[in-house]
């Protein structure tokens, strides 16, 4: 993956040109005048002079001369090797692991590519030009970072004395399309009657924690819950580095800030949310939820700020429930356990379990109600469940389900004039999902059954109306 290794040659040419363009900038005092189409056009413009007047020795064909040009202004304006992996929409993550070693990870499997840096020193400067952008640093007293490129991907880097063998640099792409329910309909993620029940949810002003581990598709679901708030509402995001991509008109996004290198001005989490409740917000959304601020988030929940969603690591929703107490304790004040239990038995109304498979794909594996206390322990019921019947080539197979359990929160759900068909809480009910004509048709329960089941028998099983789909895609 990624082009040919460079020839000697070729790496002293460009190391060349590469200087005389820096010298050349640096002369240049009203360079930063220039947008970055205008700077690219003029690199390019002298790279090619310097190829035809100054090193017309050097034998280059069109292709040769061609990357040359390329792999400069991706050096000059971009990311340099990094470049053509981020341009590549089916890679997911980008995983560097010191200069010579760089992975990435396509549909759920990691691959490692040809792409090199030149040394540690190159990978280190291109660390600096992307945490600078977003007016982070990383350096000696600072040596690991969390920033997002442009695109709204995630970036965290870590250098040395803290990775030993060289810089290490992880991006978590954004996806422009993940934001939508219609993609979790798409990839099966979800089926088609928990992605309305879970967009009932956010129009009801239910609370919502969504939990997961690393990678499992939290902050996609979380985009895709957020995009169904009513463009009418006052929504203030609050992240670690800015991800969210909501597109209402009311939204304001706010983003904590590490300190300076004298240790000064930083903002947590926790600031934001005490200051986002003076803010006159109809919903807050935490990006995630990691230490302190989960006091003000339960708190800011049970004070009248319905609606608001967050995600935390967790790998099961009784799991995150502990996460939760854990974290408010961080907070420094000292509250007896039932009542930070009590807390969040009454701010939190849905827990949703994200997780990915070993075949790479990622699923709702459940859709849990919190019900209450019962003595010192919060009770909680599985409304929704995705159990696995086999496995095929490379895929997992397996459905989602409901447990047979009518939700609590439903009767919330319909005081707000908000229709859905009790039946789909049925054990019996059959789920059913996206097919590639934007239909919806039961899933086979097994490898076998999806053998042999014909496409009469699909249509015919089918349960849920079309309607449905076209209201979920908006």
């Amino acid at each position: 993956m990624g082009d040919v290794p460079l020839s000697k040659e070729f790496s002293d040419l460009k190391e060349k040109l590469h200087g005389l363009l820096v010298d050349k900038v640096n002369t240049t005092p009203d360079w930063s005048q220039y947008n970055d189409n205008e700077q690219k056009n003029l690199i390019r413009q002298f790279i090619e002079y310097q190829i035809n007047t100054n090193f017309r020795s050097i034998p280059l064909n069109k292709i040769e001369r061609d990357r040359l040009i390329r792999e400069i202004i991706q050096e000059a304006k971009g990311f340099g090797p990094l470049d053509p992996l981020l341009a590549d929409p089916s890679i997911s993550d980008i995983l560097v692991n010191g200069a010579k070693n760089v992975y990435v990870e396509k549909n759920g499997k990691l691959y490692k590519t040809s792409i090199t840096f030149k040394d540690n020193h190159h990978l280190r400067n291109i660390i600096e030009r992307i945490v600078s952008k977003v007016g982070r640093r990383i350096d000696e007293k600072s040596p690991m970072v969390d920033a997002r490129l442009p695109d709204g991907s995630r970036v965290n880097a870590i250098i040395p004395p803290l990775a030993i063998d060289g810089p290490s640099l992880s991006i978590r792409r954004f996806r422009a399309d993940s934001g939508t329910m219609e993609s979790l309909l798409k990839w099966g993620s979800v089926s088609a009657e928990i992605a309305q029940v879970l967009e009932a949810a956010v129009a009801a002003r239910l609370n919502i924690v969504i939990s997961g581990g690393t990678g499992a598709g939290k902050t996609t679901l979380l985009n895709s819950l957020s995009a169904k708030i009513p463009n009418t509402e006052r929504i203030i995001t609050i992240e670690d580095s800015a991800e969210l991509a909501l597109q209402q008109e009311h939204v304001v996004r706010l983003e904590t800030r590490p300190a300076n290198i004298e240790g000064e001005g930083q903002v947590s989490a926790r600031d934001l949310v005490i200051n986002s409740l003076r803010m006159r917000p109809d919903r807050i959304i935490i990006g995630e939820c990691r230490g302190a601020e989960t006091l003000d988030m339960l708190q800011a929940m049970n004070t009248g700020h319905d609606g608001s969603l967050t995600t935390l690591h967790a790998n099961s929703p009784r799991d995150a429930l502990s996460r939760l107490e854990t974290m408010v304790m961080f907070s420094g004040i000292d509250l007896p356990e039932r009542n930070i239990k009590s807390q969040i038995a009454s701010a939190i109304n849905i827990i949703i379990q994200v997780s990915r498979l070993s075949d790479g794909t990622r699923k709702v594996t459940k859709v849990s109600e919190i019900v209450g206390m019962e003595g010192d322990v919060i009770t909680m019921q599985d409304i929704f469940v995705w159990e696995q019947t086999g496995t095929g080539v490379n895929k997992v197979m397996g459905m989602h389900s409901s447990t047979g359990i009518r939700p609590k929160f439903l009767d919330k759900i319909v005081a707000k004039g908000i229709e859905i068909n009790p039946q789909i809480f049925d054990k019996s009910y059959r789920h059913t999902y996206l097919t590639k004509n934007g239909n919806t048709s039961p899933m086979p329960s097994t490898p076998v059954a999806a053998a042999n089941k014909t496409r009469d028998e699909i249509v015919k099983g089918t349960t849920l109306n079309v309607d449905l789909l076209k209201r979920l895609k908006r």
